[in-house]
């Protein structure tokens, strides 16, 4: 086998799914590509191998929200929304990290869930997992505090104590507006929780971070 080995998620698959995968070709996405639209019709379901891409949705007004992050063993709920339903898209999708991913057109897709119960599991599983942290996100922007928000996303992409994002990433993702991102973000320098440049910020005081994230009013 080629590209299939390396993906825990399709080990269970049947010997003739995963040739009729290989099949296909892995492709790289460069940064910032935009993969659909509001309103694009679903070509096919996107494994994702490595890299993340970010699915948004767009406010008339041009403001836009994270949904969540398309990485390795995650499902974009958008396209299987189309491939089952007949739905066109309603969100956008942007390449955040150079990705790797595989796009299975809609026939193999279908044909698949229809002849492999491990493939059908492995989708309605990753389809469940996504809706459950979708809901956590309205729930989260619904009642939990800007700070609260701001200080769980910073702790959650932190890498060595460090988030490279902008103050715009950090808005889309929380469900607020660059503005008040920049001035919670000033208000935590100046409590000595992080330091931040232009795309960056460095955790200063995890502790505090921890307990912010995890206040509710």
């Amino acid at each position: 086998m080629g590209w299939t080995e390396g993906v825990e998620e399709l080990a269970l698959l049947s010997d003739d799914s995963r040739r009729r995968l290989e099949t296909l070709a892995p492709m790289t996405l460069s940064e910032d590509t935009v993969l659909f639209r509001p309103g694009d019709a679903v070509r096919g379901y996107v494994i994702v191998l490595a890299g993340r891409i970010g699915v948004y949705l767009v406010g008339p007004n041009g403001r836009e929200i994270l949904l969540y992050d398309v990485i390795r063993g995650s499902s974009c709920i958008q396209s299987t929304l189309g491939l089952l339903g007949g739905e066109d898209y309603s969100a956008e999708a942007v390449v955040e990290a150079e990705a790797q991913a595989v796009l299975l057109p809609r026939a193999m897709f279908l044909d698949l869930i229809d002849d492999d119960p491990q493939f059908r599991k492995l989708v309605f599983t990753a389809f469940a997992q996504r809706m459950q942290s979708t809901m956590h996100l309205l729930e989260r922007v619904a009642f939990q505090p800007v700070d609260a928000r701001l200080a769980e996303f910073l702790l959650s992409r932190a890498e060595n104590g460090e988030v490279q994002a902008t103050q715009q990433d950090i808005a889309s993702a929380i469900g607020s507006a660059r503005e008040v991102v920049s001035r919670r973000l000033e208000a935590m320098k100046k409590r000595r929780w992080l330091a931040h440049e232009r795309g960056r910020v460095t955790i200063l005081n995890a502790d505090a971070l921890r307990v912010e994230a995890d206040r509710t009013a």
